[in-house]
């Protein structure tokens, strides 16, 4: 019977055998290493060492791949023959008969036109497709040689249509040989030339302009027909660029003649050619946007191929618009030119109802009339600028007199533009079709905007463009402001119409300063106007409001024949009722605009009473009785203090009016209050520092009295200031307070040596010359004998003025 050991005892066997062999392992492993060093042969001492790191097994990467060096050499060989080829036929031609000649050439093209084929079928592509292009060069020089030698009476333009319309059926019969057909550039070289023949034809029978051009656009037809029907991708994408450069060239051709035009019957043929070129990048664009023109729904197409479809449907818009217009235009007056082809440009929105049109297609009819709406806008910007902003002129001359009509008033110095009597018809227009015709919730919103903003710039310029009396232009921009404000309560365009409001006001009120009277009652009617809109609109109109009111008063004053100090007491009214109304409106976000307004207000009264000293003080103080009752609210406790910079700025041009030139008049009325403040600051916190609580107020009267006392010459000033600066010195000794101590015996000490300097300098000039040098010897011998006794005092003195507050 087999011996099974207990599974401990098994277990501790494996491990015993894994752990032998792992060591022999290892032994063997360690062998075979240096087996394989010992074996390697020794390496020259010159070669350098190689890198220690693991070696890449993969071969270096070529730069250029192999299909690329074929292709350039088959290129450069190909354009190296062709080059021999010209230098052949237009340098080397005269050496030979003209037997030698075509035996030459036609030996090398039919030479160069048939190696492609045994190339293909040996599998050589690419050099069949280099062998190819030779040949196709040489036809080319074939029928320039044909031209020099057999044809050259024939001018140049009919041989070149003849010839190459010619070349170009030849290289396509060649691309449809059984074994060419795999070459993809004969069909390609025939689609270049196939651009020759109609341009050169149209010039050989002298077609004149529209002929040139009715040429170029056919042949972009043609084009646009390959590559929308063509499966071959070269093939495409040359008649693409073949499409839409000469397309390109033939539209500008016909925009030209359109401009060009002088008469009805030009026009017309010119707005053919330009509706040529629309139904062509039309027909491009419906096909290439997935919808045949016959009406079947073929396959969707990429987004690029959307995108592209889209630009096309963009430009045969504008084309379209563009001949509509230009054959309108000569029969029409200069004044219709522009809402002529915005009528047309609007009618391209009517083919969004059209369902066969692909979505691509009708958007960019769309981006097209909307494009021309903008272009119509920019035409009638510069009138819309000269209403608005020329009223400002006036500021310059004012109550000169009211103008002769709402035109006048607003073209002061500046030149009234040609044709603007249809700008109010643009502007209506656009901003109807804004109004009416975008319907998309996203851009809704913002079309309203647009649609209220032009309909105000109509309302704007009506007054202008009719030439109305000055005082219904007043009348019109004062309904205007009203009913942009009106919108702005009732319509969710709120910061539009606010915008439009300010902006018409601020230009009716500059309108205003030609006449007195119309200035007077025009503030006063926007002062009502936007003060009965704060109910709703307190944060915008309550301080424009304010600011009319302020420059209400201002023409108040000035047609009552005040000065401007006088005028500025009726200023004053303005900041008085912005404090009383500004925590009353119930928006909180008023608050601060109105306080601001009264503000500004308060300022113009101050600079307008700055020419008289008594009203300035008189200003000022009714100033800070306003400002400190605002500082009354518990949010605006810290205005307290501009109300008292305001008072004492108020005392001290007081002073200054009644000619009062002593310091302490000035520095006292400062002096006071701040030790009051001081004192108050240091009983609530006794922390506070003397120099936070006492030093500012000491030193505006110290400071100015002291340098005040240097340059007296009588005793009175020296005599209070050392006394007041002793009574500072001695509280602050009392009061163990640094900020008095220092400061009133610094001042005490000063004003003693100033009195004192007389005296001094009488003993020094009795004393014989060798005292002073004497005195000195021996001061600096007492003061290095007490040198420790003096350190001692003043560390004693330090720590004593340490322990002071």
């Amino acid at each position: 019977m087999t011996h099974i050991p207990p599974p401990v005892e098994e277990l501790r066997l494996i491990d015993a055998e894994l752990w032998q062999l792992d060591a022999r392992r290892a032994q063997l492993l360690a062998r075979r290493a240096w087996l394989v060093t010992a074996l390697q042969p020794p390496q020259p001492k010159w070669r350098a060492a190689e890198p220690t790191g693991p070696r890449s097994a993969a071969p270096p990467r070529p730069e250029a791949s192999a299909p690329s060096v074929q292709n350039l050499l088959l290129v450069l060989g190909g354009v190296l023959l062709t080059v021999a080829a010209m230098v052949f036929t237009l340098v080397s031609w005269g050496h030979m008969g003209i037997t030698g000649r075509a035996l030459v050439l036609g030996a090398v093209t039919v030479a160069a036109l048939g190696a492609p084929l045994p190339l293909l079928k040996r599998g050589l592509r690419s050099t069949a497709e280099s062998v190819a292009g030779l040949g196709l060069a040489l036809t080319v020089l074939d029928a320039y040689a044909l031209h020099e030698a057999v044809f050259p009476k024939i001018p140049g333009a009919p041989y070149t249509a003849i010839a190459s319309a010619l070349l170009a059926g030849l290289w396509t019969a060649y691309g449809f040989l059984p074994r060419a057909a795999a070459l993809r550039l004969p069909h390609p070289a025939a689609l270049v030339a196939a651009q020759l023949p109609l341009f050169f034809w149209a010039i050989a029978a002298d077609a004149g302009s529209y002929g040139l051009t009715s040429a170029l656009l056919v042949t972009a037809g043609f084009d646009t027909v390959v590559a929308l029907r063509v499966a071959s991708r070269s093939l495409r994408v040359v008649a693409a660029i073949g499409g839409y450069g000469v397309g390109a060239w033939g539209a500008l051709a016909a925009g030209w003649l359109t401009w060009s035009a002088s008469g009805p019957s030009a026009a017309a043929r010119a707005a053919a050619l330009l509706l040529l070129a629309s139904a062509i990048a039309l027909a491009a664009a419906w096909r290439g946007a997935g919808t045949a023109p016959g009406g079947s729904d073929v396959a969707e197409g990429p987004p690029r191929a959307g995108g592209q479809a889209a630009g096309l449907a963009v430009a045969s818009g504008l084309l379209a618009v563009a001949a509509l217009g230009g054959a309108a235009r000569p029969v029409l007056p200069g004044l219709w030119t522009v809402p002529a082809h915005l009528a047309f440009g609007i009618a391209l929105l009517a083919t969004l109802r059209l369902d066969r049109l692909p979505q691509a297609v009708r958007g960019g009819l769309a981006r097209a009339s909307g494009a021309v709406q903008a272009l119509s806008l920019l035409w009638a910007l510069p009138v819309v600028g000269i209403v608005v902003l020329g009223p400002l002129a006036w500021a310059s001359q004012t109550w000169t007199g009211a103008p002769s009509d709402a035109r006048a008033a607003v073209t002061v110095g500046m030149a009234w533009p040609p044709h603007a009597k249809a700008v109010p018809m643009v502007l209506a227009a656009v901003a109807g079709v804004l109004a009416l015709a975008v319907r998309d919730t996203t851009w809704r919103p913002r079309a309203l905007a647009g649609a209220l903003g032009l309909a105000w710039a109509t309302a704007l310029t009506l007054p202008a463009v009719l030439e109305l009396p000055y005082t219904a232009g007043l009348l019109i921009q004062g309904a205007t402001t009203a009913a942009a404000l009106a919108a702005a309560t009732l319509l969710h365009q709120r910061l539009t119409a606010l915008t439009l409001a300010l902006l018409t006001s601020a230009s009716l009120a500059f309108l205003a300063l030609a006449s007195q009277t119309a200035t007077l009652v025009v503030l006063s009617a926007l002062t009502a106007l936007f003060a009965a809109a704060s109910w709703r609109l307190a944060p915008f109109t309550a301080p424009t409001a304010l600011a009319y009111g302020a420059a209400l008063a201002v023409a108040t004053g000035a047609a009552a024949g005040w000065s401007p100090a006088h005028t500025a007491l009726l200023v004053l009214a303005i900041p008085a009722t912005a404090a009383v109304l500004a925590p009353r409106l119930g928006d909180p976000k008023a608050t601060v605009p109105v306080e601001a307004a009264g503000a500004a207000a308060g300022l113009l009264a101050i600079a307008l009473a700055s020419t008289d000293l008594p009203l300035f003080a008189t200003v000022l103080a009714l100033c800070g009785v306003i400002t400190a009752g605002t500082a009354l609210r518990t949010d605006r406790r810290p205005v307290g203090y501009a109300a008292a910079a305001l008072f004492l700025a108020a005392t001290w041009v007081r002073l200054a009016a009644w000619d009062v030139d002593t310091p302490e008049a000035y520095t006292l009325p400062v002096t006071i209050p701040a030790l009051l403040v001081g004192a108050l600051r240091h009983r609530r916190d006794p922390r506070t520092s003397s120099w936070t609580a006492y030093a500012p107020g000491l030193a505006a009267t110290l400071v100015p009295s002291l340098f005040a006392a240097w340059g007296d010459t009588h005793w009175t000033r020296p005599l209070l200031l050392g006394a007041a600066a002793l009574l500072v010195t001695l509280a602050g000794a009392r009061h163990h307070l640094q900020a008095p101590l220092l400061l009133g015996g610094s001042v005490l000490l000063l004003d003693a040596l100033h009195e004192l300097a007389p005296y001094i300098v009488q003993v020094t000039d009795a004393l014989p010359r060798w005292v002073p040098p004497a005195l000195a010897g021996l001061l600096l011998l007492a003061l290095g004998a007490t040198y420790e006794r003096r350190l001692r005092d003043a560390r004693k003195m330090r720590h004593y003025l340490g322990n002071m507050h």
